[in-house]
């Protein structure tokens, strides 16, 4: 869900960018079937959602969502953090958000024949609708949790959040 967040935090190896976004889709204990390189950014991305889950300040946004979103509180917080990265990314990187989303769209054209499943089905949307730099309008951030509601089988509140 916070893609930008954690590619901006991988190895930024081709390698390592994958693992980072393999971590939302990878799930149970990993295997010899990816590089030692891809390993590290999984784990690195489990390790991110645990600390960032604990952290008091997540805790403290996750809180100020009430009501019937509560429960999807932190997948909001995730998506928000996407956009304020996505907002203010001159201010954490030299590389153009431009130039960093191609370079992560770059890595996905490359391994997507390795891509699992959900990734493999929506890496080409994410390609073409250049989600990583969509964030920076809130309007794209509604879309993105919308999407995200659809996603989930049972009814939620997720939808125009």
């Amino acid at each position: 869900m916070n893609y930008l967040a954690h590619l901006y935090l991988a190895e930024q190896s081709d390698e390592g960018l994958l693992g980072s976004l393999l971590g939302d889709f990878v799930k149970g204990r990993l295997d010899d079937r990816y590089s030692v390189t891809v390993r590290r950014g999984i784990a690195l991305h489990r390790a991110i959602d645990s600390f960032t889950d604990a952290h008091p300040r997540h805790l403290e946004s996750r809180n100020r969502i009430g009501g019937a979103r509560r429960r999807y509180a932190g997948i909001i917080i995730d998506v928000c953090y996407d956009h304020f990265l996505c907002r203010n990314w001159a201010n954490y990187s030299k590389e153009s958000l431009a130039g960093f989303s191609e370079r992560v769209y770059d890595v996905l054209r490359e391994y997507r024949d390795e891509l699992p499943g959900r990734l493999h089905r929506i890496a080409p949307h994410m390609i073409a609708d250049d989600w990583l730099g969509s964030y920076a309008e809130l309007a794209n951030v509604g879309r993105a949790l919308d999407g995200i509601s659809r996603r989930i089988t049972r009814s939620n509140p997720l939808a125009g959040a």
